[in-house]
């Protein structure tokens, strides 16, 4: 009998490698799903459109733009919020200077802040929210749209 152990039974020494195996296989599926491509949706304020990134779970809001070094004009990423609430934005590992956008449930926007990169500054909805909008920083001021504009394409956007 192998090992010295009855027949039918498996020393822990294979336990503890199968148990090794597992949670790296789980380790690089989570790692893989971050790297993951993002759906993308086309929003429009005004005559502008906009190619953003969704996110619209837990995980992809939490990431966010973090670690990433830049974005082509005209995109940027919408974050879906589960309920309207006054929500925040900071800038941890984010390389890139942004501007957020919030956003209510009909498409307004609220308020619009400039963000430094690397920052762990709130940045806040001055009245509850749905959405948040990042984009490049200076994007909205470049082009004319302030609080009141109307967002198009959140319609159809729902939490995950």
């Amino acid at each position: 009998m192998p090992y010295g152990k009855k027949a039918g039974r498996v020393p822990a020494f294979f336990y503890a490698v199968a148990v090794k195996k597992l949670f790296f296989l789980f380790a690089v599926s989570i790692a893989g799903s971050a790297f993951a491509e993002l759906p993308v949706v086309q929003l429009a304020t005004g005559m502008h459109l906009i190619r953003a990134e969704l996110a619209d779970s837990m995980g992809t809001r939490m990431e966010g733009l973090m670690h990433r070094k830049s974005m082509p004009q005209g995109s940027g990423m919408v974050f879906v919020f589960d309920e309207t609430a006054t929500h925040c934005m900071w800038m941890k590992n984010t390389l890139m200077p942004l501007s957020v956008a919030f956003i209510d449930e009909a498409g307004a926007i609220i308020n619009i802040a400039d963000m430094q990169p690397q920052s762990e500054q709130s940045h806040c909805a001055t009245r509850p929210a749905r959405y948040a909008l990042e984009m490049n920083k200076g994007w909205f001021a470049q082009r004319g749209i302030k609080p009141g504009a109307q967002l198009r394409g959140l319609e159809k956007l729902a939490p995950r």
